[in-house]
């Protein structure tokens, strides 16, 4: 599922936040949490791609 543009900016930005807290708490190990942000930057760049297609 697709987001718009400004939603898809929101969410990496709130749950990139929340997996930066959870490491730093310790309670997820670096590639984990690597992984959780790479799933959001491709999220992201869908968004940007179909911005760019609708345009």
């Amino acid at each position: 599922m697709s987001e718009n543009l400004d939603d898809a900016v929101e969410t990496f930005l709130t749950e990139y936040e929340r997996a930066k807290e959870e490491y730093d708490q310790g309670y997820a190990d670096a590639d984990a949490t690597l992984e959780l942000v790479e799933t959001h930057v491709a999220t992201l760049r869908e968004a940007v791609e179909e911005r760019e297609d609708g345009a």
